[in-house]
């Protein structure tokens, strides 16, 4: 392509990054000052993020190879598709959002992943893995059925670890059905948070195709064609018999050859100049093709090198040493919470097994490790581990699921269908429930409370804190049907983890508080109670009593201490970190419907809208569910008793 290296620069003696504002203006430079601009990015990211954490080690890894697709395609008008946003800083530093940057999964500034609501470059919202490849062939085939639009280019980047998901494989298997000429740049870091586990993985590290082979195929393709041996109509016996004889010959079946799919590589993704080489051989080539690199995690920065898991979202850390700067304190996390209780039952109880989809560092699962005949990390495939959970519950074992709220959401049939119709005794431990803060939209677990009161037999839990949490672990070691508890992120406060475990009875709350002065109750359900106890130091302040009860369930529900509240004539406040639309709070006010009280229910919860990023104490306060929103709940009952409201109905 040298319509790029005619526009060229001469060398510059200063900095790059600065001067570019759009692809447009990186195409303007030479390839030789390419890997200058990469050493600059990875310094600006390390600049950055030292100070305002984000996905640092998959970023740094994938800047070689952004930068060699912005410079060799013709972005916006080509389409670059990201599966997942964790490869994608150097993308926005490029397209005109390099000192947004600064704010970026700040309330008010940009999102950490791409967002088509925030720029043209942004083709399609990637938060969860797995759907770039399906998302790009939609716009590829589009494209050459739109007159004007069919030269135009689609590139989906995918790594991570991403190309193991089971969309992944279903838009594989999609590509050669449909003419298009989509290009699918597989990004093989060798990891998605933790190391890559199975089979795939095991097979693309060993894949080898040389370019003195695909030269020759490319020109012997041409000469066919051009002679007539060969058409549209006949290409794919043609492709079938040259995958047929490259494997008797490399003694290697390639899994892309044999779905019709070209395949090139593999090629050291670091390498920009060499990227931008083989991105230009292929561009124009015609059909669906994969091209094949190998990067780094943390690539440029020697710490994150050395530990690409840690490194995956490092948080603070010093640019210089890299030190990692940890927060006051030495609480637990909720998950270690987690993590350590199920590995300490386990160490009595054989039958329980512990399952995470590539997130054993991320949920804790990982201390599950000691018992590696009972530990199954079955990579980004949370749909798989919902129905291997089910097999092994169907076999008699007692599996734990490990999953975050909002990737759990993608094993909604497989919880229904095949475990919760058959009442097989699995536990969903829900991570990252409610507000998770910076991640944004894409990563708030808002939905499993609605999703999972709706389907029957399901039971669903979330405790008021740690001690709370390991008694629900301990009542699911016997529990007999479907049971779901959901925790956030974050510290679990103070935590005595040698205290005994106590079994605990489906549908029972407990009063924290309560007043007979008191003509209001709040219900709390989860860790959003702590807002409630500080609602109450608040009203207390106020002359105000409230009552204040845990319910720990939301399915099914303490309809005792509802009825209480009901008989004493009390208004009631709801209050969870979850969707408002059919969670907790609606399921109180169901009930109280059903049996024709006219209880005056507040329900406090995240609204019916899309919820963007910022620090989790910002967006509770946005959403109207921390401590001041209970307050002014509960004033507005407060000289009103159910009697009265009554009334004036």
């Amino acid at each position: 392509m040298s319509e790029n290296e005619d526009k060229s620069l001469p060398v510059a003696r200063g900095l790059l990054l600065p001067t570019l504002d759009s692809p447009a203006d990186l195409r303007r430079l030479s390839v030789e000052q390419l890997p200058q601009l990469c050493r600059e990015i990875r310094e600006y990211l390390i600049d950055n993020l030292s100070q305002n954490p984000g996905h640092f080690g998959s970023s740094m890894g994938a800047v070689d190879l952004i930068v060699a697709i912005h410079y060799v395609f013709d972005t916006p008008r080509d389409r670059l598709v990201f599966d997942v946003g964790h490869q994608a800083y150097a993308h926005k530093l490029l397209t005109g959002r390099r000192e947004a940057f600064r704010s970026q999964r700040t309330k008010g500034g940009i999102s950490g992943f791409p967002f088509p609501h925030e720029s043209g470059y942004d083709t399609f919202v990637c938060g969860h893995a797995g759907n770039s490849i399906s998302a790009a062939l939609g716009m590829a085939v589009a494209d050459l059925n739109t007159p004007g639009e069919e030269d135009r280019h689609t590139v989906a980047l995918i790594g991570d670890a991403s190309i193991s998901n089971g969309l992944a494989f279903e838009g594989l298997n999609n590509v050669s059905n449909n003419p298009n000429n989509l290009l699918i740049v597989l990004n093989d870091n060798d990891m998605s948070i933790d190391n890559n586990v199975g089979a795939l993985h095991n097979y693309l590290s060993e894949i080898t195709t040389t370019k003195r082979y695909n030269r020759f195929r490319y020109h012997a393709y041409n000469f066919c064609r051009h002679h007539g041996l060969i058409d549209e109509r006949k290409k794919g016996i043609m492709l079938r018999f040259s995958n047929a004889l490259k494997s008797a010959i490399s003694r290697q079946q390639n899994i892309f050859d044999g779905l019709n799919i070209r395949y090139f590589g593999p090629f050291n993704g670091n390498d920009v100049t060499k990227m931008v080489k083989v991105l230009r051989d292929i561009k124009e080539m015609k059909g669906p093709r994969i091209l094949h690199v190998h990067t780094q995690k943390g690539y440029g920065f020697a710490p994150a090198e050395e530990n690409p898991p840690v490194w995956h979202a490092p948080g603070k850390f010093d640019p210089v040493t890299g030190e990692r700067l940890k927060g006051n304190g030495s609480q637990l996390l909720w998950q270690d919470v987690f993590g350590e209780t199920l590995a300490g039952l386990a160490e009595t109880r054989p039958e329980i097994t512990g399952i995470t989809a590539a997130m054993p560092t991320g949920t804790s699962m990982n201390r599950m490790m000691r018992f590696p005949d009972r530990f199954f990390d079955v990579g980004i495939s949370e749909g798989h581990a919902v129905t291997f959970a089910g097999g092994l519950a169907a076999a008699g074992k007692k599996p734990f699921v490990a999953v975050y709220s909002s990737f759990l959401q993608r094993g909604l049939d497989n919880i229904i269908h095949d475990v919760a119709i058959q009442g097989l005794p699995v536990t969903f431990c829900i991570d990252r429930a409610g507000l998770v803060g910076e991640d944004g939209v894409t990563h708030h677990g808002l939905y499993d409370i609605t999703f999972l009161r709706m389907i029957p037999g399901m039971t669903v839990a979330s405790p008021m804190d740690a001690a709370t949490l390991r008694d629900l672990l301990y009542t699911a070691t016997d529990f007999s049907a479907p049971l779901s508890i959901r925790y956030p992120r974050g510290k679990a406060g103070e935590t005595d983890m040698t205290a005994p475990m106590s079994s605990l009875e489906p549908g029972k709350g407990r009063a924290l508080s309560v007043s007979d002065c008191s003509r209001v109750a709040i219900l709390s359900f989860g860790p959003i109670g702590t807002e409630a106890i500080r609602a109450l130091e608040l009203l207390k302040d106020k002359g105000i009593s409230a009552d204040l009860y845990d319910m720990i369930w939301a399915k099914p529900l303490d309809t005792g201490i509802i009825d209480g509240i009901a008989a004493a004539d009390k208004a009631i406040v709801t209050i969870e970190d979850g969707a408002l639309e059919g969670g907790f709070g609606s399921a109180v006010a169901e009930y109280l419907a059903e049996k024709g009280s006219h209880v005056p229910v507040r329900r406090l919860g995240v609204p019916d809208r899309w919820v963007m990023h910022g620090s989790v104490s910002q967006l509770r306060e946005e959403c109207g569910i921390d401590a001041a929103a209970i307050v002014r709940a509960v004033e507005a009952f407060a000289g009103v008793s159910g009697t009265d409201e009554k009334k004036k109905a």
